[in-house]
């Protein structure tokens, strides 16, 4: 798999029981180590390629996640971890779940699971590698023929 740059990866708690967190974490560790793919994670939205979300979405953390992922320079792939970022999971019919990530904003990857596995974490940021290496190169491909004078987008990278 070629990689043009290392993507930073966002990992963002909306309002999950942590279940997907620690399985998130454990992607971290030696024994899964997704930084062999050239991840690496950041706590800093301006430096994020990928916005990795786990949980639902309710009306505290809704702001949070839409200024967060504003925040993010274009190209982005932002990735829904567990049931509940997916789709509200279990949680879906209470009082202050709104729903999953996508009725805020736009999700390219879900990795569904309750918790998800890191095999299928892995799997899910894997894709969101090669998904940005295709907005990377679109982009590109985009400037070239508009002359370099595209619209921006976001920010720089």
């Amino acid at each position: 798999m070629k990689i043009s740059k290392s993507p930073w990866l966002l990992h963002y708690d909306g309002s999950s029981c942590n279940g997907c967190d620690i399985e998130v974490l454990a992607c971290l560790t030696p024994v899964y180590d997704v930084e062999r793919f050239g991840v690496i994670n950041t706590g800093n939205p301006k430096h994020a390629d990928i916005f990795l979300i786990t949980g639902g979405i309710n009306e505290q953390n809704k702001p949070v996640v839409q200024q967060l992922y504003s925040q993010m320079p274009s190209p982005k792939v932002v990735v829904a971890v567990g049931i509940c970022a997916c789709n509200g999971g279990i949680f879906k019919e209470c009082y202050n779940i709104i729903g999953g990530v996508d009725t805020i904003i736009p999700v390219d990857i879900y990795v569904p699971g309750c918790a998800a596995r890191p095999e299928a974490i892995i799997d899910g940021v894997v894709k969101a590698v090669a998904l940005l290496d295709k907005k990377r190169e679109e982009r590109a491909s985009q400037k070239q023929t508009d002359g370099g004078q595209g619209r921006p987008e976001g920010g720089a990278k």
